[in-house]
C-alpha cells in the first residue's frame, strides 16, 4: 500500500468538517456540509470520511499530543488552529504521508493565516517540524493498551483491576461495531412476521440466544419502516433483559423512573400485557417527546408520562403505590461505548462520585414507592463497580429488611452475588448490571 496522498482541498475540507463538528451535530451533519462546501466527489469520500472518523474515536489521544507539543490544552486554541492540528497529528503520527501531503502540511499555514491570523499560521508552520517527527513514549502496560484501543489511561487501569488479563479483550470488544438490534413489539407483531419482512429484503439476521424477540441485523439496513408502524422498537438485548427481569404483571401498578426514551416502558407493557399502569417519569423535554412518539407507535395504552425528576417521584405519586419499579439510573454510560465511540473520551473519573450520589438519591426513591412485598429492579449500562454493586451493598446495609432476589442467568454473576452483569466481551452485547430487591410484606 503506497503513502497517503492529500491535495490542499481534501486537508481543507477534513480541517472544516472538525471545526464545524464542535458546533453542529451529530458530527456526521458537519462533515457532510464541510464535504459539499468543498466539493467532495464520491470517489474521495470514503478516504476522507475514514480519517475524520479515525480523528473522534481518537480524539483524545491526539488532543494528548498536540498538549504535550504545545504545553497547553488544545481545548483553549483557537478552533481552526485547534482543528488543523487534530488533523497534522493524526496524519503525520497514525499515518505514512506522502512527501507531497507532508509539503500540503506545511501549506496549511496560509490557510490558518486567511482563516484566522498570520500568527496563528507562523505558529503552526513552527510548530509542525516537532509534530511530523514526533515519537510516542510507551513505556507502561496502560500506555500501549491506551494506544492500541484508545481509551483513557484510568479507565484501563479499572478495567484490570476488575477483570485482570480479561480487560484486553473487553477494551477489544468496545471497538467491535455491534450490529443493530431490534426488539419485536409483541402487542403488534410476531417475531416470525418481522423475519420475514427482512428476509424479504435480503436482510441477514440472528435471533439473540437469550431474548427471543431480539433480533440483530447483520447487514447495513434502516429498520425505520418497522419503528414507524411499531413492529419493532430499537433495543439492545442487554436492556430488553433488564425488564424481563423485573417481570411485571398484567394488572399490576409499575413505576419506570427514568423511562425516556421509552424502550424498557414499551418493553414492560408488552409483558403485563397492555393491563395494569405504568407510570414513565424522566426530566428531559427531548427524550420525553421521543418516548411519546414510541409509546404511540407500539400501541401501549396503559402508560401515562410524568415530566418530573425521579426523585420527586414519591411526592408526584405518593408512597407504596407500586406492585414493580424499574431504575435504569442514569451513569456513566461506559458499557455502550461499542455503540457511542466519541463517550470514551467524555469519562471522567473525577464525575463518577457525583453521579453515584444521584443514584443513591433515585433508589431511595423508588424504595418509597414500593408497596410491601414489591419488587425493584436497579440497573446501570456502566461497568464501574461502584456505579453498580457499591450502590446495591450501600443500599443494603441501609434498609436492613431489604432483600436481594437473586437472579438467574442469562449472563454472569456480578461481584455481589444474586447480582447479574452483561459482559461486551463475554456476551455480545453492550455492558449491563442488575439487581432485583424485594420489599418485606
Amino acid at each position: 500500500m503506497g503513502k497517503l496522498k492529500l491535495s490542499d482541498r481534501q486537508l481543507h475540507a477534513l480541517i472544516t468538517a472538525l471545526k464545524l463538528g464542535e458546533e453542529i451535530k451529530p458530527s456526521q451533519a458537519a462533515k457532510r456540509k464541510a464535504f459539499s462546501q468543498y466539493s467532495i466527489k464520491d470517489w474521495e469520500n470514503a478516504k476522507l470520511t475514514g480519517i475524520f472518523y479515525s480523528i473522534q474515536r481518537r480524539l483524545g489521544l491526539v488532543d494528548e499530543i498536540i498538549e504535550e507539543l504545545v504545553g497547553i490544552s488544545p481545548l483553549v486554541l483557537d478552533p481552526w488552529l485547534r482543528a488543523t492540528l487534530r488533523v497534522a497529528v493524526e496524519l503525520a503520527v497514525f499515518r505514512d504521508p506522502s512527501e507531497k501531503t507532508r509539503g500540503h502540511l506545511r501549506g496549511l499555514a496560509q490557510f490558518l493565516s486567511r482563516k484566522t491570523h498570520p500568527y496563528v499560521g507562523y505558529y503552526y508552520y513552527d510548530l509542525l517540524p516537532r509534530i511530523l517527527e514526533y515519537i510516542p513514549v510507551i513505556d507502561t502496560e496502560e500506555k500501549r493498551l491506551k494506544w492500541e484501543y484508545l481509551f483513557p489511561e484510568w479507565f484501563i487501569s479499572r478495567m484490570r483491576e476488575i477483570l485482570g488479563d480479561e480487560a484486553e479483550e473487553l477494551l477489544k470488544a468496545l471497538n467491535d461495531t455491534l450490529p443493530t438490534s431490534i426488539r419485536v413489539n409483541l402487542l403488534k407483531a410476531k417475531p416470525g412476521e418481522v423475519e420475514n419482512y427482512l428476509r424479504g429484503k435480503g436482510v441477514r439476521f440472528e435471533r439473540s440466544p437469550r431474548v427471543k424477540n431480539v433480533l440483530r441485523i447483520k447487514d447495513p439496513f434502516n429498520p425505520e419502516w418497522l419503528f414507524n408502524k411499531g413492529l419493532a422498537v430499537a433495543q439492545e438485548e442487554a436492556s430488553a433483559v433488564a425488564s424481563i427481569v423485573l417481570s411485571p404483571l398484567p394488572g399490576e401498578t409499575v413505576v419506570d423512573l427514568a423511562a425516556a426514551p421509552g424502550g424498557k416502558t414499551a418493553h414492560m407493557a408488552e409483558l403485563m400485557g397492555n393491563k395494569g399502569r405504568i407510570y414513565a417519569l424522566d426530566v428531559d423535554g427531548a427524550r420525553i417527546k421521543r418516548m411519546r412518539e414510541v409509546l404511540r407507535r407500539t400501541g401501549v395504552e396503559i402508560a401515562e408520562i410524568i415530566k418530573a425528576d425521579g426523585r420527586k417521584a414519591p411526592e408526584v405519586l405518593g408512597r407504596e403505590i407500586a406492585d414493580r419499579v424499574l431504575l435504569d439510573a442514569p451513569c456513566t454510560s461506559d458499557g455502550t461505548i461499542a455503540k457511542n465511540p466519541e463517550l470514551r473520551w467524555r469519562l471522567r473519573e473525577k464525575n463518577i462520585p457525583k453521579v453515584v450520589t444521584l443514584q443513591k438519591e433515585l433508589i431511595e426513591s423508588a424504595w418509597s414507592l414500593l408497596k410491601p412485598g414489591g419488587r425493584m429492579l436497579y440497573s446501570t449500562c456502566s461497568m464501574l463497580p461502584e456505579e453498580n454493586e457499591g450502590v446495591v451493598e450501600w443500599f443494603l446495609k441501609k434498609h436492613k429488611d431489604a432483600r436481594l432476589v437473586p437472579i438467574e442467568g442469562p449472563y454472569d454473576e456480578g461481584f455481589l452475588p444474586g447480582t447479574m452483569r452483561a459482559w461486551p466481551h463475554r456476551h455480545g452485547t453492550i455492558g449491563f448490571f442488575y439487581a432485583v430487591i424485594q420489599k418485606p410484606d
